[in-house]
């Protein structure tokens, strides 16, 4: 039969240091955890916008209905802010007028590191012969054609190799295009 011993004052003030140092050992790990929680593994959007846009080809046709023909060269930046790199799935850039598209692009699936920037040349041919209205022959009379430009980006975030987040990240942008001097002009992204 097992008998109990008696404790003497001693063990039981060590045994409450060590309860005590228990408790703030388990306190100062919730609060790291917290921390990362809210700050590193914290899965943001992708950000993607145009660095650089030129006009490469140009060509002007004035018969019966006018239009345009062009390339553009442009720099479309994606930027990876999170503590994990991600993959993102194809996707299409369009290029519009006043919500008619007039050209796209499709950006080919790939993957981002974390904490960077990766940027991509792209090449987009426009015409303006897929828009048509009064409103679109009147800004080409005028020299300056309003186009704008989106994407969807949508993109797995993988962190640590154990958490997996979806997300997305939108482009809109609304530009200029001057036609005579043929440079992009008032670029708002």
């Amino acid at each position: 039969m097992f008998i109990p011993k008696k404790m003497s004052k001693g063990e039981g003030r060590s045994c409450k240091k060590c309860l005590a140092y228990v408790a703030v050992f388990i306190v100062f790990q919730a609060a790291i955890i917290l921390v990362l929680a809210l700050t590193v593994m914290k899965v943001k959007s992708p950000k993607l916008r145009f660095n650089a846009t030129v006009v490469e080809t140009f060509t002007f046709n004035n018969g019966t209905a006018t239009s345009i023909e062009m390339k553009l060269l442009a720099q479309l930046i994606i930027k990876n802010t999170n503590f994990g790199h991600f993959k993102y799935d194809e996707t299409t850039l369009v290029i519009l007028h006043k919500g008619v598209p007039l050209g796209e692009h499709v950006i080919p699936k790939g993957r981002t590191k974390a904490k960077k920037t990766q940027k991509l040349e792209i090449s987009v041919d426009v015409s303006t012969a897929r828009g048509s209205g009064p409103e679109l022959r009147n800004e080409i009379n005028s020299g300056i054609l309003k186009l704008s430009s989106q994407a969807k980006l949508n993109v797995k975030v993988h962190l640590m190799k154990i958490i997996k987040k979806k997300k997305s990240g939108e482009m809109k942008c609304d530009w200029d295009l001057n036609l005579g001097t043929r440079e992009i002009q008032n670029l708002k992204c």
